[in-house]
């Protein structure tokens, strides 16, 4: 067969069209940049993950020491005494990293219980990024860029919020209202982009980033009128009812709530969907080739509608994570950057429902490290959103860990 033969269509060529029962081979030359990115992430060795946060480690490790006042002292004399600087930079590094590494386990040098078991601190900070990380990560399977979930984890919070301090319900049944009513409001909202990209062709990512401002609007003005606390002054809502909190994990002394706990369920329930059901044979078959998936009989538009109904939804969870979980009120920045390290999370993770988790547990232990480092090391805080954001950098680089490390590419990896 000739090489223009090979490169013909399936329905030119009179081959077979793919069925539902075998993946559908990618059509060159027919995917967006952005795909191609999507599956180049996802298609990497697992190794390249760990290698781009031990890389971005390390450059944040160089920023540390030459910053610190001791290394730039020693830096004077440098001629006279190299070693004297070496030994300032090593000390810098250690100490800073150390702290971290303390802040976000275990630190047997703090005074309480609660000061030692840093590891707490780090699964309360972990679970909305679960939650959302998962959200971005569906979408990432069927090949598109959900950058809204900002805006999915603020009204998630909203529905949350309403049902949680302005209805009165029995313990239990409140807390489940509770939840219920956050995944349909981040649902919502994740389907508003999912309905506009099958019905008329909207980009995801201009339509998510665009419902990202309109939510923040959205909520503000909520809270600064039919939402607002009476007894304050600044636009917050009233505070969550007892019943209808997540309770905590391990007592008053931590904020550690069973949200963690919806968090796991979820990453199961998301690798379920994924791997073992067939619809997620169809999420998947979408993401690798959308018109090869139409070709097998697939509904592409419904996947695209339903996966952002899904995303939207475990976003929403994570919105009701931070309300029902640790805010126990309703504010405008209630999604802080979450929905941003969401995006992160789900790249380290190499869009992999276990993947997310673990990578979610790494970002958490920056958090809760990240406070013990700038105090008791004297490393500003900022140093761990560089790492972040360099992680963020080699792993949308994979040529680049690669070359660095010398690593011949691996091709054909199962999804």
């Amino acid at each position: 067969m000739s090489g223009t033969e090979l490169n013909k269509p399936a329905e030119e060529s009179g081959a077979t069209p793919a069925t539902p029962a075998s993946k559908p081979a990618p059509e060159a030359g027919k995917e967006s940049n952005g795909t191609q990115l999507v599956r180049e992430i996802m298609s990497g060795n697992a190794v390249i993950s760990v290698l781009a946060v031990v890389v971005a480690l390390v450059i944040g490790g160089i920023l540390i020491a030459f910053t610190d006042s001791r290394t730039t002292s020693a830096m004077g004399y440098f001629f006279g005494d190299p070693s004297a600087t070496f030994k300032a930079m090593w000390a810098a590094v250690s100490e800073a990293y150390g702290a971290l590494l303390r802040g976000a386990t275990y630190d047997p040098g703090a005074r309480t219980w609660q000061g030692r078991l840093g590891i707490f601190e780090t699964l309360t900070f972990a679970t909305p990024l679960i939650l959302s990380g998962l959200a971005v990560t569906l979408a990432f399977r069927v090949g598109l860029f959900n950058i809204g979930a900002k805006g999915q984890i603020i009204l998630g919070a909203t529905f949350a919020g309403v049902v949680g301090f302005l209805i009165e319900l029995p313990p239990g049944i409140h807390l489940v209202a509770v939840v219920l009513a956050g995944a349909i409001g981040g649902a919502l909202w994740g389907g508003i982009a999912g309905f506009l990209k099958a019905k008329t062709g909207a980009h995801e990512v201009i339509v998510t980033i665009m419902l990202n401002y309109i939510a923040v609007s959205l909520v503000l003005y909520l809270l600064k009128n039919q939402l607002r606390d009476p007894n304050s002054t600044n636009p917050i809502s009233p505070r969550m009812h007892e019943s209808a909190m997540f309770p905590l994990l391990l007592g008053p002394n931590y904020r550690l709530h069973w949200g963690l706990v919806v968090a796991v369920l979820a990453v199961v329930a998301v690798a379920w969907l994924l791997n073992r059901s067939t619809l997620g044979f169809e999420y998947r078959a979408i993401g690798e080739n959308p018109r090869a998936a139409r070709t097998a009989g697939m509904l592409v538009s419904r996947g695209y509608i339903t996966v952002m109904l899904f995303s939207g939804a475990l976003a929403g969870l994570a919105g009701v994570t931070q309300l029902a979980g640790t805010e126990k009120l309703l504010d405008s920045d209630i999604a802080g950057s979450i929905g941003f390290d969401a995006i992160t999370v789900a790249l380290l993770g190499r869009s992999r429902p276990w993947g997310t988790f673990f990578a979610a547990i790494l970002f958490g232990a920056f958090k809760a490290g990240g406070t013990s480092m700038a105090i008791n090391a004297d490393v500003s805080i900022d140093i761990v959103a560089v790492v972040q954001s360099l992680i963020v950098l080699f792993i949308a680089a994979p040529p680049l860990i690669r070359s660095i490390f010398r690593i011949k590419e691996l091709r054909h990896e199962g999804v």
